[in-house]
């Protein structure tokens, strides 16, 4: 069983009783929840780190392709009963993980206070999208990830490509009357919030 928390695309955490009961009701099966995004989320917001003892079926994973910006590097990592780590290591590939990727991860790791500095400049930048989507008369769902998904529209694929033709980028999900932003600098969202509301006024 997979569980997504944040999820993707909604940026919505799960409540740990979620996850508890996916658990108790998976019976022998074992439950994998993907935090990928763990690092944006709010503060107070669980991990289901805190769940782990006295469940050997449960997984928590993580990545460092997004609060750490390593995407190309392709590392993650998982924390799980010491059954499950030693039963994974007897079927994981000799050279999973080249020479190269893991002196990146390990350069990222000792230099883990900066390069997590930009998580709460996302986390803002976030909230501020989330703020001005509101004030605008759209409905953003509050996100725990580095992105927000927002509804209200009355056509996303026209809203998505006038934003394009703005030179703004943002992810059509394939959900009806809903884009999906990411997060990024000041000037990003600015640039972004700008165009929405000049396609907003246009339509």
């Amino acid at each position: 069983v997979f569980l997504c928390s944040p999820n993707n695309p909604t940026g919505t955490a799960l409540a740990l009783d979620v996850v508890e009961a996916a658990y108790d009701a998976s019976d022998h099966a074992i439950v994998v929840v993907d935090e990928a995004y763990a690092e944006f989320a709010r503060t107070g917001t669980p991990s289901a780190l805190t769940l782990l003892p006295g469940r050997p079926r449960l997984v928590v994973t993580r990545t460092m392709s997004k609060a750490f910006a390593l995407a190309g590097a392709r590392v993650g990592y998982l924390a799980a009963d010491p059954s499950v780590c030693v039963a994974l290591r007897l079927v994981r590939l000799p050279y999973h993980l080249s020479s190269v990727t893991q002196a990146v991860a390990l350069a990222a790791l000792a230099h883990a206070e900066p390069l997590l500095a930009t998580v709460e400049a996302i986390r803002a930048q976030r909230d501020r999208i989330v703020d001005e989507l509101t004030a605008m008369g759209l409905r953003p769902v509050a996100s725990d990830a580095n992105f927000v998904l927002f509804g209200g529209l009355a056509d996303q694929r026209a809203t998505w490509q006038a934003l394009l033709d703005q030179g703004v980028l943002v992810r059509d999900v394939g959900l009806p009357g809903h884009l999906r932003v990411t997060a990024g600098t000041p000037d990003e969202t600015s640039a972004f919030l700008t165009a929405l509301a000049t396609t907003l006024e246009s339509a």
